[in-house]
């Protein structure tokens, strides 16, 4: 069957008959609810026990709360030497993984983003390297501690100022089962 050409064609009166129903169309579009639903909760990696509020008892979390900040340590630059501030928190770390003797640890090397990759890996290895020789000076068995160097791969300021390589030069302590 053919259609005729005068069918197929449109004119300025249809345009607009297709235009104006588009735009009653997109006027009939749903009203915003009246109230919202609430947001969803927020994601936490904290476990917790039944009727208790707070992390497990010797978990990562629960590491992370009781130093409240002491799982890091900071270096000077082109520096590992542990000075007075660092062995307060190291002993702080000390003694909790006292407490949990089943429980083992990593220390991360960090450096900034100043000196070549390889440069930075060294450094970072001898900042773990001299973070775990003071735990294991405080009684913490070496077979439960083990080191790895980021260098400058992981920064955690991105800056490249002396407020960011200051963060970023640093031993980090973290837990593992």
């Amino acid at each position: 069957m053919r259609i005729p050409s005068s069918t197929l064609s449109v004119g300025p009166r249809s345009l607009v008959l297709v235009a104006a129903s588009a735009l009653a169309l997109s006027a009939c579009s749903k009203k915003a609810p009246e109230s919202l639903p609430p947001a969803p909760a927020a994601s936490t990696t904290t476990q917790t026990t039944p009727g208790t509020l707070g992390p497990v008892a010797g978990s990562q979390a629960d590491f992370i709360a009781k130093m409240m900040g002491a799982d890091v340590i900071y270096f000077d630059t082109d520096h590992y030497d542990v000075d007075a501030t660092d062995q307060a928190a190291l002993a702080r770390q000390a003694q909790w993984l006292m407490q949990y003797p089943a429980k083992r640890a990593t220390i991360e090397g960090h450096c900034d983003e100043r000196g070549t990759r390889e440069y930075n890996l060294a450094l970072g290895e001898r900042r773990a390297n001299a973070a775990k020789n003071y735990l294991v000076s405080l009684g913490v068995s070496p077979a439960r501690l083990s080191t790895v160097s980021y260098g400058k791969e992981r920064p955690v300021a991105l800056g490249s100022d002396e407020a960011s390589w200051a963060q970023n030069r640093r031993a980090v302590t973290v837990t593992i089962d």
